[in-house]
């Protein structure tokens, strides 16, 4: 699952690696250079703010390429090298990307060479923050990366960890061999290429009275990161999604529900021109037997609910007479392993996904436990974006 990095897999890959300003610049590097000595052909574009922290000979040294810094530079084909540099790429990578880089291109801004890159560009765009933890929380970042998420851009991180300020959060950016990995997964061959692939994702929401209701505390984080992934493979996405505050993926098909009711009667739909089916979402087992049309009011006596269950999803599509190809999540809170090997069984999956919910809901990293009928494998904590590439890499050689 986690290849190493070899000279055969990247030979003849270029890509354009942006450095903006911070202190994690030293890491790019680093990167620049594992980059080159695996066979890819890296192009260094730098802003005003990273050449502070790290000089652009030091790029030019270790890639054998001009670094190139200004928007007006005049030694390139017809004085635009906003243009030129950004045609020959199969992708481009910002790290570290600064918060203020972020809000840029966020809104579309070209005010230097690298931003008006990113806005020019025709090729993957990935970006590796790095910033103080009090940045990264901030609600404008979250925002701004929410847009860029729901505009194709794969976000990489960043991850819990010590900073240059001496304080301990989240805004540490990725290690150079982790957005190798991050890189890797968007410039594989298209192995899903023309295949449908149908995702559902985030919690369900089921009414008691006018104003409540059961639910849980999925976030959509993991299936909006699996239909990412599964775009970047080539294939055409449907999105069948609950109540999430995230911007969804460019997906091809984007349906949004609320019920597990309402989820089941979407997947019916689309279920028939589906070759692969990948259950994320976290349907709530229980529905209200009867739903109160207005709010229940608070007495001092005891209050019963009769609850029934909600429809099995995974299971009607798992059984059907020819079922597309069926992946299954299982979120545990103890005993994951037999607990993931009988739903699994049970459900008749060729492929079963497993984690522990205390170490995944909610968080931007998580460790997964794949089972098919060549038993379990292991794939260690992580980015859920770098999770959702290995894991649709998986799908798609089990597919075949």
């Amino acid at each position: 699952m986690n290849e190493s990095v070899s000279a055969t897999s990247w030979t003849e890959k270029r890509l354009l690696l942006g450095v903006t300003g911070g202190v994690a610049a030293y890491k790019a590097a680093e990167l620049a250079r594992l980059l080159t000595q695996s066979g890819t052909d890296v192009q260094t574009v730098m802003t005003e703010s990273a050449c502070r922290f790290i000089g652009p000979v030091t790029f030019q040294s270790l890639t054998g390429n001009p670094v190139f810094t200004d928007l007006w530079e005049t030694n390139t084909t017809n004085n635009m090298a906003h243009i030129n540099l950004s045609r020959n790429v199969d992708a481009i990578l910002i790290a570290p990307a600064s918060a203020d880089f972020i809000a840029r291109i966020a809104c579309g801004m070209a005010d230097d060479l690298l931003a008006t890159l990113c806005l020019a560009r025709d090729c993957p765009l990935i970006l590796a923050p790095a910033m103080n933890r009090q940045m990264w929380e901030n609600p404008a970042t979250q925002r701004n990366l929410n847009l860029l998420k729901g505009d194709g851009v794969l976000v990489c991180g960043p991850v819990n960890g010590e900073q240059a300020c001496g304080e301990i959060g989240m805004g540490r950016m990725l290690e150079p061999c982790e957005l190798i990995e991050a890189v890797q997964g968007v410039l594989q061959p298209k192995l899903l290429q023309g295949r449908n692939v149908l995702i559902t994702a985030g919690p369900t929401y089921e009414a008691i009275d006018a104003v409540r209701g059961i639910t849980n505390i999925s976030s959509g984080k993991m299936g909006y990161a699996v239909a990412r992934a599964a775009l970047a493979a080539g294939a055409n996405v449907t999105l069948i999604t609950g109540p999430s505050c995230l911007v969804a993926p460019a997906v091809s098909k984007l349906l949004n529900v609320i019920s597990a009711n309402e989820m089941m009667e979407a997947v019916k739909k689309e279920i028939s021109q589906t070759d692969i089916f990948i259950s994320v979402a976290a349907v709530a087992d229980f529905r209200a037997a009867k739903i109160s049309k207005q709010k229940i009011k608070k007495t001092d006596e005891k209050f019963t609910l009769h609850l029934e269950p909600n429809p099995d999803i995974l299971g009607y599509v798992s059984n059907l007479s020819k079922p597309p190809f069926c992946v299954g999540f299982a979120a545990e809170t103890e005993d994951l392993e037999n607990n993931a090997v009988l739903k699994r069984k049970k459900k008749k999956l060729p492929l079963l996904v497993a984690n522990l919910v205390q170490e995944s809901i909610g968080s931007d990293e998580s460790a997964l436990v794949l089972f098919d009928d060549a038993g379990k494998h292991h794939l260690p904590r992580a980015p859920k974006d770098v999770q959702a590439q290995h894991l649709i890499k998986y799908i798609s050689l089990a597919y075949k």
